[in-house]
């Protein structure tokens, strides 16, 4: 199952304590302060991963903390700094501050940011000896690492989405056209998460069906439809078998729009799929429906090697 919204809380590490020692062996019984600083706590970072599946490990581990700092030691030793903690999350994940409401973006793999800075290492008992004071018993304590309650949602980063009602036979393309394997069933819904693949270097994602009403939540929902939004091309699949088919469309189109007016701007690819399955006088009737209204509109087979070797020179042009 596909992970793509948790909740998460983050906390850099404490500084370590200053310490309280005395500089004191045969040579020296009354030696003055020698006690070191805490080392630095840990910061927490998030950078981007090329791994969609990325976010799964946070399904069980909700609380995510950076080491502490050392304590300070004798002899004005100096506590070691602790390690960061680096969080790896799949590119096109969302991160949101529950508390300031602000939102960070990672788009890629060289996308580093700092989200909780670790507290900084206290001062020995050496750092507050004075000219009134040469025996100071007191040190500072390490300052706290920054603590953060964190949305993490995922949205894909694809170059071209495959979109359609259940059954268009999006799956089956996908599989044909990249190296993915989708799972691939005659039933609505076979598709329950979105799939990847690469295609010549272009990344297509297989979107679950999206039915009448998606936008308000019903079949699969909206869950899904945010994926759509960084895609570059739609590829809407219609099943050419059908009756009504610019009907079909216009279903789709409403939903997209209902969810994000913005997405009724993408580019996009009417595709209309089985085409093994129909008379070629009546598909060249369907296709004539879409060009009529000036549309980007082909057929394509998974059984015709032609028409997919059309469909991908199409895609790579767009």
């Amino acid at each position: 199952m596909l992970i793509d919204n948790v909740l998460i809380t983050i906390k850099a590490g404490n500084g370590g304590n200053g310490a309280v020692t005395f500089k004191r062996n045969a040579q020296t019984p009354k030696g003055g302060p020698d006690g070191g600083n805490g080392g630095k706590g840990g910061d927490v970072y998030f950078q981007g991963i090329n791994d969609i599946t990325a976010l799964s490990i946070f399904q069980f581990k909700k609380a995510l903390k950076a080491q502490d700092g050392v304590a300070g030691g004798k002899n004005n030793l100096y506590g070691k700094n602790a390690e960061d903690l680096i969080i790896k999350v799949p590119l096109g994940t969302y991160i949101t501050d529950l508390k300031t409401n602000r939102i960070y973006e990672i788009n890629n793999e060289t996308d580093k940011l700092l989200l909780a800075r670790g507290g900084r290492g206290g001062k020995g008992n050496r750092e507050f000896r004075s000219s009134t004071n040469q025996t100071p018993r007191y040190a500072e304590s390490g300052g706290r690492g920054e603590e953060k309650e964190l949305q993490l949602e995922l949205k894909l980063i694809a170059d071209v989405g495959l979109i359609g009602l259940p059954n268009a036979g999006k799956s089956s393309l996908l599989s044909k056209l990249t190296n993915a394997h989708p799972k691939i069933g005659n039933y609505p819904f076979t598709t329950l998460e979105p799939n990847l693949g690469v295609m010549d270097g272009t990344v297509l994602a297989d979107i679950p069906g999206l039915i009448e009403g998606s936008s308000q939540g019903k079949g699969l929902g909206i869950k899904f439809l945010k994926h759509i939004e960084k895609t570059k091309i739609l590829l809407h699949c219609i099943d050419s078998t059908q009756d009504n088919l610019l009907e079909t469309y216009n279903k789709i189109r409403n939903e997209l729009g209902e969810y994000n007016k913005e997405l009724l701007e993408k580019p996009e690819i009417i595709l209309l799929t089985k085409t093994d399955l129909i008379d070629k006088n009546l598909l060249k009737e369907k296709i004539q429906v879409f060009k009529k209204a000036i549309m980007k509109v082909t057929g394509v087979s998974i059984n015709n090697e032609d028409s997919l070797e059309e469909l991908k020179s199409l895609i790579l042009k767009s």
